[in-house]
């Protein structure tokens, strides 16, 4: 393919694009294929002379395109949103023009000074504090800052690896060498709660320490009292704690921790305190909900994804640390094919020693466009009009009498379920009932959510939060809802 045919078939894929998007919602949210579809309908080793573009792109419709769930169909309500959009597109177009490995400034110095100061719009934008920020007000660089990761899952990672040294530093404090160090590194504690995301599980089986699950209380919140007493447990038992993570807006219910309380514990008792607002992070760009976040800004760490709820195509998770000190300290590895800037360094980050990669794409050009394009404004705008048609749903549901709202309904996510009262039998009635529902729903191919269960109870959990969804995709939604609630009561009541 040479400039020429690529101007051709460039434009052809735009159009592509923008019909997807205009056709999208026509199409079952849900794909309907089994197990091992593609693997018949093509060949099974890769071709040994060129194909046609023609071909390819046929292929994409008649074989790839039955085989896609569509996140970014209006009526796509599960999980959270992977909230894409066009201005973050054609951001990522240019990324893809440019094609570097950026794992240095040397690299490309624009790659590097962008994500600096983009970051810093993005933390100012969510009313962080300007602990986090890369660049002081009077100019100077600060010792925080933030990056790019790929996803929460390696935030939480690199943090945890920052986290340990932290600990390490303190420990070697006490008198304690590497070797007694490295004894004991498996007696090494992180805290989460029940309903913590199971990305900081994961990160203690890599890491190499224990992860304590401590019960969250009534409202599904990681409280300070019961972090503080299996902190005091554990050292009874000879355990060092070294890390905890607070959630705003966990996954099952948007459930928001005691960010405050933790932040107290983790002061006490010299944790690394790590904030994962994965999804409800984007809300902070709206003033009004940052008092439910109080606390943050005595956290080590905090992060969300703006490809969740910002309008910012996969993958783009942002993090921020108060102090890259320990953070850098525990990645850095040098090398002599990886050259060093000469001479003055400010303003000079080497992001390579801020994630696991070595390389690393140009995202922050995508987050730009979107900052530029939609404006501080238009965020804020399209994150409220989420939370209002969410308020709206859980109006619509409670006034039908049929359904309970099961967590507050506080940004985009409603938890709710068919009541107990309405479906004759025991509670395992109820929640099969409940399940057949989300079943159903997904089957009848309008719209699309999924279920959970939370200590035993199965809800159905959707969530607003398309790009291009109005009030008439959640207006089909409820119908949906009460139209196949109607048909499942009907059928357990002849059991």
């Amino acid at each position: 393919m040479d400039v020429n045919e690529f101007k051709k078939r460039g434009k052809e894929m735009i159009d592509f694009i923008a019909e997807y998007y205009e056709n999208v919602d026509n199409m079952p949210p849900m794909s309907s294929v089994k197990p091992g579809y593609l693997y018949s309908l093509i060949p099974h080793e890769a071709p040994e002379e060129p194909e046609s573009f023609e071909n390819i792109q046929q292929d994409i419709e008649t074989k790839i395109m039955p085989g896609m769930m569509h996140w970014q169909s209006s009526n796509f309500f599960g999980w959270y949103p992977s909230s894409g959009s066009f201005p973050a597109m054609l951001g990522d177009m240019v990324s893809s023009m440019f094609s570097i490995i950026g794992f240095n400034w040397i690299c490309s110095p624009a790659a590097t000074e962008l994500e600096t100061v983009v970051m810093d719009w993005l933390g100012k934008l969510i009313g962080l504090d300007s602990r986090f920020m890369a660049i002081k007000e009077d100019g100077t660089e600060g010792d925080g800052g933030g990056v790019i990761q790929g996803t929460a899952s390696e935030a939480h990672i690199v943090v945890m690896i920052a986290a340990r040294e932290m600990a390490v530093d303190r420990l070697k404090s006490y008198g304690m060498n590497s070797n007694d160090i490295d004894m004991i590194r498996h007696t090494l504690v992180a805290y989460f709660s029940d309903q913590t995301h199971s990305a900081g599980q994961k990160a203690t089986s890599i890491i190499g320490c224990q992860a304590r699950i401590i019960p969250s209380d009534a409202n599904f919140r990681l409280t300070k009292c019961a972090l503080q007493a299996a902190i005091t447990k554990d050292r009874q038992d000879g355990l060092i704690p070294f890390f905890v993570c607070a959630t705003f807006g966990t996954t099952n219910t948007a459930a928001i921790d005691d960010l405050y309380g933790i932040a107290d514990v983790a002061d006490s008792e010299h944790l690394w305190l790590h904030i994962d607002a994965a999804y409800a992070g984007a809300a902070l760009t709206c003033p009004e909900f940052r008092p439910l976040a109080r606390g943050i800004d005595r956290a080590h760490s905090f992060n969300f994804n703006p490809h969740k709820w910002l309008l910012t195509n996969f993958d783009c998770s942002a993090l921020w640390v108060a102090d890259s000190t320990h953070l850098v300290n525990a990645l850095s590895i040098e090398r002599e094919y990886l050259p060093k800037v000469k001479g003055a360094t400010d303003f000079v980050k080497d992001y390579r020693n801020w994630e696991l990669p070595l390389g690393r794409r140009f995202r922050s050009l995508k987050l730009w466009f979107v900052m530029r394009m939609y404006g501080a404004s238009g965020i804020r705008a399209y994150i409220r009009k989420h939370v209002k048609e969410a308020k709206w749903l859980e109006a619509q549901l409670l006034e039908d009498g049929r359904f309970e709202i099961m967590a507050p309904v506080v940004f985009g996510l409603v938890v709710f379920r068919v009541k107990s009262g309405i479906i004759a039998g025991s509670a395992c009635d109820v929640n099969k009932t409940n399940a057949e529902l989300v079943r159903r729903i997904n089957n009848d191919g309008r719209v699309f959510l999924v279920g959970t269960n939370i200590r035993g109870v199965h809800v159905l959990r959707p969530n607003i939060g398309s790009t291009y969804g109005t009030s008439e995709n959640t207006a089909l939604l409820v119908k949906v809802i009460k139209e196949c609630t109607t048909k499942v009561i009907a059928e357990y009541s002849k059991q």
